[in-house]
């Protein structure tokens, strides 16, 4: 199963792509004919991150419910039960680099782009949820220059830092995802695989649920 986000610009999680991706989860893994997911950007764009339309608007609500929303889908595809690939078409900044932490194999594409979180530079901080995953994740030898100081890499040496498994050139990237995809599907028993991420993520997808939750009640805006 595929996923396609192309809004045809930056590719921006907003209310309506979040649920969007949310409503294909459920439906992967409802369907006992998908063995896996594939998450594909558009051309030279994965995802820029949260809508700024809204992180920079006037509604609180918004905001803390729109870093909320996209907290619980990253926390959605770490723990899904079955394995999500990331088809890293481009760019992947801020929460479109949370989205490929929480993907299982994450194939970029062999360009020019910048991969990371930018939060700090944009004047912005994680939230407790993003910090999580991160530390799931990345290399602890990147970590600190990939957090605390914004560091944004090339797809390449992303690899190295955590966001991503392996690069191909760009015309590759969704046919490369798609055969690991099929490759997973076809070799690991989806039972023994959900009960596996369960055990294997489990307290990180505790943790990160509660945190999400938290954020939700508190109200506090990540600017």
């Amino acid at each position: 199963m595929i996923v396609h986000l192309d809004d045809g610009k930056a590719n921006a999680l907003s209310f309506d792509v979040i649920a969007a991706v949310q409503a294909a989860i459920t439906e992967a893994e409802t369907d006992a004919e998908v063995g896996a997911l594939v998450i594909n950007g558009r051309p030279g764009r994965f995802s820029a991150g949260f809508d700024l339309g809204v992180m920079f608007g006037d509604d609180l609500s918004a905001i803390i419910n729109l870093v909320a929303d996209g907290g619980a889908l990253v926390q959605r595809i770490y723990g899904c039960s079955v394995p999500v690939v990331a088809a890293c078409t481009g760019h992947a900044l801020a929460a479109g680099a949370l989205v490929l932490l929480g993907c299982d194999v994450r194939i970029g594409a062999d360009i020019d782009a910048k991969v990371g979180l930018n939060e700090v530079a944009i004047k912005m901080v994680l939230p407790d949820w993003a910090f999580t995953i991160a530390g799931e994740r990345l290399s602890k030898r990147h970590a600190q220059r990939a957090l605390a100081t914004a560091r944004l890499t090339t797809p390449r040496d992303a690899v190295d830092v955590g966001y991503i498994d392996e690069v191909v050139p760009a015309d590759d990237v969704l046919e490369r995802a798609v055969t690991v995809a099929a490759e997973l599907a076809a070799t690991l028993d989806a039972s023994a695989y959900q009960r596996t991420i369960r055990k294997l993520r489990g307290p990180a997808l505790d943790l990160m649920a509660e945190q999400v939750a938290s954020d939700r009640a508190a109200g506090v805006s990540p600017l």
